[in-house]
């Protein structure tokens, strides 16, 4: 068996006794036989004792050749001692030693094999790309080892950070392999390009053809740029007889993938059409030229159908590396890359990790199948976002794949053998139930691929299934380009055939009813009512408003159920819907129906709103009066309109406010004793101090009726109630016998006492309440209760401030005795008859 010389010499005698250890790490990069040659040459391992190797790769065409090739150095055929097993696709024999999986179907055999008793190694291959599934499988394995502790992981990657998976695996060993690229030349465009990709990416082909030699291998983005590519180059004068043009995806049959990978027999030119899947993993033969569009398809995340579906974006910079590093395996080799070298500059270093940016049903649904219900439980290199995770088991729970403490319910776990999205496998198998499994295998191959239409005037689901039946029955050839696109059918007619085989039962019914009641079952958050009045604005049960396009015929149906919308800041735009009846959701869907007791405030009416209501999520169906209502839920309905409204709804006056500045002057001034926080801070915060006095009361009208100054007082004990009249009373005795009301601040400044200048003659000091700890702050008044002075020292005004006072009242007020020394006179309320002083 030929094994490179480098790996053979350098890793493996280091690999074998690293994993005869524990777990370990190999970075070597595309074109050392890792993918190949390792698992092979520690078959025979003596740790391993005789057992089976998984090992994990990311592609399906990737992991059809590596077994294809591993049998072939065996000189054995695929399911020998080397098998696969692929979605749709299994070659596995009683005497395999070497498993290649998907990922998918990698944690499909933990989940249902979960003490992997034959198995001794899984090796994670690519692990560079970091898919969701690569992720969770690794996570789950993890955890597994801590029960079977002979289960060894490998992790091999062409480019990865090391530190952080070897800390993941237990700081395991870093084992490195050098690669032997040959040179290879970039070459990038003068200026940005311009137009569709299919037609940029076949001029820089042309390009290539005549200026580079060797096959070409063209990057695009997925399989319809390949075909539009394709139809391109195929009447094209510039290529002879002499080259030939292939094509490379996933889905292709093993006779077309030979042609791509292998020299052609007849000699000629190669031009190898091919999607990322040729990044990394499979060897192909003769190639000395790169052109790449600069565009991958990686899946992300789609908030219009609630799916992650493959978007079209620009490659990392990693990405381009290992693009351009596949012209240089064999020798000396070029790379034409269809953007400048300033969009190079500006393109992300490494795509991030799939678990950050693509929806986590299906991963918190394996998670709920494996018992775990916090990922925290688990390790991970980039563990599952917090937000993402919560909205994942809101979706799941609406699906009842899981019950409301995250556990894993039946449905749940039928739901996790489908090979399909939890959204997609509760519409099978719903439709399972009532014998239309056909229509839903279409349905839910519409929603997984691109519109059909180019254009339409209406987000009908059911318009598109018409059109995909009228392609089946006229040849496939009855749709024009202006219609739909052709590819798309096509794509769309073979997953449905894919998927028809996890279901049995026909169609029996294909109207828009039966297709909205379908669509319910995959999108019970996305069911959508009307607004009163308004013809084309509705909104969903997740309490979103979205919108049709101006002039669509769905906007005649009160209820839809939306598959597909944008992600509008205000309202979502809806591109993709089906109209659905009340009656039918309630006799297909009638878990998603709850009645509920509702007691809440209603803010614009001013009282407590007590009705009962039925609920279709966000949506209430109808609403009637309660006449029992809970007087609990009454009260805390009214404290809460309290809180909105702020204590100013309550009727406060002068005497309440009055006590209230009392008791917190005391509160401020005796730190050691426990006056009640009577402050609006503290009674708005906790309301209990005005809830026992609420009872048969829902409005705010009804409030006028509360004394504040009697729901106050009852604060305090009795004992404190005597302390306050004492230490804070109300009125003040001044000299002249008058007893006049202080008024105390709500803050911390002292009490004011506002009182006639005449009224002090004689007291020498400033008057004080709280055993005379707290000074009252003086308003002197003139006869006609007119401000003359305000003070807190009345010694001191009496020595600076009141002669020159004394001159000004004497003119003003001749009839009033204004003594020359005002601490000898006598208080006074009004004239008196003598002028002079006793």
């Amino acid at each position: 068996m030929p094994l490179p010389a480098s790996l053979l010499s350098t890793i493996l005698p280091d690999l074998q006794a690293a994993l005869s250890r524990g777990h370990a790490l190999l970075t070597a990069p595309p074109g050392t036989g890792k993918t190949t040659v390792v698992p092979l040459a520690l078959l025979q391992a003596s740790w391993l004792a005789h057992k089976t190797i998984l090992l994990l790769e990311p592609r399906r065409l990737a992991a059809r050749a590596a077994a294809a090739r591993m049998a072939s150095l065996l000189g054995e055929s695929v399911g020998q001692t080397v098998g696969y097993h692929i979605r749709f696709d299994r070659r596995i024999g009683p005497d395999t030693r070497i498993e290649v999986l998907t990922e998918g179907i990698l944690t499909r055999r933990l989940q249902t094999d979960t003490d992997l008793e034959k198995v001794g190694l899984i090796i994670f291959d690519e692990f560079h790309e970091r898919s969701i599934h690569a992720d969770l499988a690794l996570a789950l394995c993890l955890d597994l080892c801590h029960l079977k502790h002979d289960l060894r992981l490998l992790v091999m990657s062409a480019t990865l950070d090391t530190q952080a998976t070897a800390d993941l695996l237990g700081n395991a060993p870093v084992l490195s392999c050098a690669g032997r690229q040959h040179e290879v030349r970039i070459r990038y465009m003068d200026r940005p390009a311009q137009g569709r990709i299919a037609s940029i990416t076949a001029h820089g082909i042309r390009r290539a053809v005549q200026e580079e030699q060797g096959d070409i291998l063209t990057f695009l983005p997925g399989v319809g740029e390949i075909k539009e590519v394709g139809r391109l180059l195929a009447n094209d004068a510039l290529f002879s007889r002499e080259t030939t043009v292939c094509q490379l995806y996933g889905d292709l049959g093993k006779e077309a993938q030979d042609r791509a990978l292998f020299p052609d027999p007849g000699g000629r030119r190669r031009i190898i059409l091919a999607t990322s899947i040729a990044e990394t993993s499979l060897t192909i033969e003769g190639v000395g030229c790169v052109v790449d569009s600069g565009w991958s398809r990686l899946p992300a995340f789609d908030p219009r159908t609630g799916l992650s579906r493959l978007t079209t974006m620009r490659v990392s910079k990693a990405s381009a590396d290992q693009r351009a590093g596949r012209a240089g395996r064999l020798g000396p080799g070029s790379c034409l890359r269809l953007w400048t070298r300033a969009e190079h500059h500006n393109l992300p270093p490494f795509h991030p990790p799939e678990i950050l940016n693509v929806d986590l049903a299906s991963l918190t649904l394996e998670l709920a199948l494996w018992g775990v219900t916090d990922p925290a439980a688990l390790q991970w290199l980039d563990p599952p976002r917090p937000g993402p995770f919560r909205q994942a088991q809101e979706l799941l729970q609406s699906l009842n794949a899981i019950d409301t403490s995250g556990k894993i319910t039946p449905t749940g776990r039928q739901l996790a053998a489908l090979p399909l999205h939890p959204r997609l496998g509760h519409l099978l198998l719903t439709a399972e139930k009532h014998g239309m499994a056909s229509l839903a295998c279409d349905i839910a191959a519409l929603l997984s691929e691109r519109d059909l239409f180019y254009q339409s005037t209406s987000a009908s689901v059911h318009d598109r299934f018409t059109l995909l039946s009228a392609w089946r029955q006229t040849g496939k050839t009855a749709i024009s380009t202006q219609e739909g696109d052709r590819w798309i059918v096509q794509r769309v007619n073979q997953a449905a055939r894919q998927w028809s085989h996890l279901c049995k039962g026909t169609t029996k019914a294909t109207d828009p009813a039966t297709i909205g009641s379908l669509l319910a079952a995959a999108y019970p958050d996305r069911i959508a009512c009307r607004r009163p009045g308004q013809q084309e604005r509705y909104l969903l049960t997740s309490g979103r408003g979205v919108r049709l396009a101006p002039g669509d015929p769905l906007a005649n149906s009160e209820y839809l159920v939306v598959a597909r919308l944008d992600g509008g800041l205000r309202e979502g735009r809806i591109h993709l819907a089906e109209t659905v009846d009340i009656e039918t959701l309630r006799h297909h869907h009638a878990r998603l129906f709850s009645k509920e007791e509702v007691v809440e405030w209603d803010d614009i009416a001013g009282k407590v709103l007590a009705v009962q209501r039925e609920r279709l999520g966000a949506i209430v169906l109808s609403e009637q009066p309660l006449a029992d209502a809970n007087p609990e839920a009454v009260r805390a309905a009214l404290l809460d309109g309290i809180g909105q409204r702020g204590l100013d709804c309550l009727p406060w006056n002068r005497e309440s406010r009055q006590l209230q500045a009392r008791i917190l002057c005391l509160r401020s001034r005796q730190a050691d004793t426990d006056w009640p926080d009577v402050s609006d801070a503290a009674l708005h915060a906790d309301p209990g101090w005005i809830a026992p006095y609420l009872d048969g009361m829902n409005s705010l009208e009804q409030l006028r009726n509360l004394t504040l100054q009697t729901i106050l007082t009852a604060q305090l004990s009795w004992e404190q109630q005597q302390q306050l009249r004492k230490l804070a009373p109300e009125t003040y005795t001044v000299p002249s016998g008058s007893r006049i009301r202080l008024n105390y601040q709500s803050d911390s400044r002292p009490p004011v006492l506002a009182v006639r200048l005449q009224e002090l003659f004689g007291l020498a000091e400033t008057p004080a309440i709280c055993n005379n700890s707290v000074p009252l702050l003086l308003h002197l008044l003139s006869p006609a209760h007119r401000p003359i002075q305000v003070t807190s020292d009345l010694a001191g005004f009496w020595k600076r401030g009141y002669p020159e006072v004394k001159k000004e009242l004497k003119g003003r007020y001749p009839k009033h005795f204004w003594p020359d020394d005002p601490l000898q006179a006598k208080p006074t309320r009004g004239v008196r008859k003598s002028s002079v002083p006793r």
